[in-house]
């Protein structure tokens, strides 16, 4: 899958479907939660050098997108924002310099639109739904060197939530420049957006995979997407031994941490395994006796979602395997509030989508 063309053009913006004249958007102002979201209507920008203007036919819900509407993000949000990280559309038009995208192009977008490869550093850290407006809204204009093309087998919908839960779990399984290996066991803590995601790519990747839950019900539908065993950590509150009992006391070879269990994790792991931490969904951060690290050996490496060369070869891997992401529900644009409400409160099993157009 390329991201490239050889010819470039230097033309004014030209137009597939028809631009529109004016564009709805969604915005926080101030206040908490909720309250803070606001849909207003403004005249489009048109891309300039560089840009690409893309009408926006779905976005994804994560618990990142929560942490922005109740001001508890850690990087700086931007005044007025338009929220949402991850979306999925088409291009409607190009500015002038673009050299691959073209109108009727099905894209996505990078969340770092300025980290193409390599380390993370700070001046990459821009990012979409934070510091730069991001993709809850009918068009969003954008840097071409932040879009990628839809995998042909997904839809919309499916490709919105790739962005920011799909790569966080595929950086989480490949980016530390070893990577999981077949044969190897992996572990994945609940049943959110990255765990899914690890658990389909983890399978793929021919490891074994071992998830812990706290519901029956997403224990059954864990094993439908391939998890070879599931611990229920309310049955078994000292989960870590049961995963240690799955693996011949031996351990497993990586964790996926993103439930805030970092202590129980480190305790699942074989001699030099790896832990990449996401973060926690449980908002719950103890403190760690650091004798657990070198008990192990292990390495304990923070993921920070990933860059567009990640997300690339993610793609290619997504379409190789037909691989397709687990969608919950989908709400319309026009009730994006209660999309937000329901993710909260429901703790789906799959993502939470909106729908635009």
């Amino acid at each position: 899958m390329t991201t490239t063309a050889p010819a470039a053009t230097t033309a004014v913006p030209t137009t597939a479907a028809a631009f529109p004249s004016t564009v709805r958007s969604y915005h926080l102002g101030a206040g908490s939660g909720l309250d803070r979201l606001s849909l207003r209507t403004a005249r489009p920008r048109t891309p300039g050098p560089g840009e690409v203007a893309v009408a926006v036919r779905a976005v994804s819900l994560s618990f990142r997108e929560l942490l922005v509407l109740r001001g508890q993000y850690i990087l700086p949000v931007k005044p007025g924002l338009v929220p949402v990280s991850d979306g999925a559309g088409e291009v409607v038009a190009v500015g002038p310099g673009v050299r691959w995208a073209r109108p009727g192009d099905r894209v996505t977008a990078t969340l770092f639109p300025h980290w193409r490869d390599g380390r993370l550093a700070a001046d990459l850290l821009p990012q979409l739904g934070g510091s730069l407006d991001g993709m809850l809204t009918e068009l969003a204009v954008l840097p071409e060197q932040a879009l990628l093309p839809v995998p042909a087998h997904l839809s919309y919908q499916e490709a919105a939530t790739l962005p920011c839960v799909g790569l966080t779990a595929w950086n989480a399984l490949t980016g530390d420049g070893r990577g999981v290996r077949p044969g190897e066991t992996v572990l994945t803590t609940g049943s959110g957006g990255v765990s899914l995601f690890a658990l389909q790519y983890a399978r793929a990747l021919g490891t074994r995979v071992i998830a812990t839950t706290g519901s029956p019900a997403k224990e059954r539908r864990l094993r439908e997407l391939g998890a070879d065993e599931v611990v229920d950590y309310r049955a078994r509150p000292d989960w870590h031994t049961a995963v240690r009992e799955l693996t011949g006391g031996r351990g497993v070879d990586r964790v996926v941490e993103t439930a805030g269990s970092l202590e129980q994790s480190l305790k699942s792991l074989a001699v030099d395994g790896h832990l990449a931490l996401v973060g926690s969904v449980s908002g719950d951060w103890p403190p760690l006796d650091s004798r657990l690290l070198f008990g192990v050996a292990a390495t304990v490496r923070t993921v920070a979602v990933g860059s567009h060369a990640q997300f690339a070869a993610m793609n290619e891997f997504v379409a190789e395997h037909a691989l397709r992401p687990v969608v919950d529900r989908v709400f319309p644009f026009e009730e994006a509030a209660a999309a937000y409400d329901y993710y909260e409160r429901a703790n789906p099993l799959g993502k939470v989508v909106i729908a635009i157009g």
